[in-house]
């Protein structure tokens, strides 16, 4: 088998030294020769994935999103029928090998061990880093397929979504809005730079105090003791997983005296979100669903 892999590795190579190709940056600086116009893509992260479609060119092979089995719900449509090779940074060799590939989108792989590996099979582009705007990402990913104008497409259709919601929220858009992860070991709070709290900063929405911190990922798990600092005039939970033991521990913590007494709960304004979605990896079509999400629960409806 390791003798196959060899085999197939070297001749991948070979075809895509045999293709013409152009020099690209990626998010490491690290510059890569890439195919002109590459065809057989295979992704990695959610954001790739959730970029690549936005883009317009369908990977032939994906991971599968964090604490999932698969791709990203808000994607399951989108991506249906894409094979998943394995999960976010453990691609499968040999079924990585078989989807040919002549680019990998290696957003946010942080092993040098693991894309030295992936670089023996096709060029590789580490398209974005944890924390970076997914904007900016985007564009990355845009040259790397030469699909730039496409990306301007869709960063303009972004720009005038954020402020058409934000114009719809009348009153509620100077409200504070928390955004937490449930996890099995109690909530967790996405810190300023993640990618949901950039959708809600584009929208000019604040956030908590201690939800300001500087951070691409989320705060240490919070006992139901210290559920105050989820607190906010709106609130949005998820949990990576629809099944499993975060959602059990969310519909427990429900059910305490301690979450009814949040400021957002007695509101009404406490809404339950696909985790997978806003407290995720995203890119264009997840900023489009979160901005969705925020419109259905905060705008105000139309006497």
């Amino acid at each position: 088998m390791r003798a196959a892999l060899r085999w197939l590795a070297l001749a991948f190579g070979l075809l895509a030294a045999c293709a013409q190709a152009r020099p690209v940056t990626d998010a490491h600086g690290t510059v890569v020769e890439v195919p002109v116009r590459p065809q057989r893509v295979v992704v990695l992260s959610e954001f790739d994935l959730d970029a690549l479609l936005a883009l317009g060119l369908r990977p032939v092979a994906t991971t599968s999103g964090r604490g999932q089995v698969g791709v990203p719900r808000y994607l399951e449509k989108a991506a249906a029928g894409i094979p998943v090779i394995g999960s976010f940074g453990s691609p499968v060799l040999d079924q990585l090998l078989s989807a040919q590939p002549d680019l990998i989108l290696a957003g946010g792989v942080p092993d040098p061990g693991l894309l030295a590996q992936l670089r023996k099979v096709a060029p590789t582009v580490v398209s974005f880093k944890p924390g970076e705007d997914w904007k900016l990402a985007l564009r990355r990913v845009a040259t790397v397929i030469d699909r730039q104008p496409v990306a301007d497409a869709v960063l303009a259709r972004a720009a005038e979504r954020s402020a058409a919601a934000r114009t719809r929220l009348g009153p509620q858009a100077e409200s504070t809005v928390s955004v937490v992860r449930w996890n099995p070991q109690g909530p967790a709070y996405m810190l300023a730079d993640s990618f949901a709290s950039r959708v809600l900063a584009d929208l000019r929405l604040a956030r908590p105090s201690a939800q300001r911190e500087p951070g691409a990922g989320h705060s240490p798990p919070l006992s139901l003791e210290a559920l105050d600092r989820i607190d906010g005039d709106w609130l949005f939970i998820g949990t990576l997983s629809a099944t499993g033991q975060a959602r059990s521990a969310l519909d427990a913590a429900r059910r305490s005296a301690a979450f009814g007494q949040l400021q957002a709960v007695r509101r009404n304004h406490a809404v339950i979100v696909d985790g997978s979605l806003w407290t995720g990896l995203g890119g264009p079509l997840a900023a489009m669903a979160v901005i969705d999400d925020i419109e259905r629960a905060m705008a105000p409806v139309p006497q």
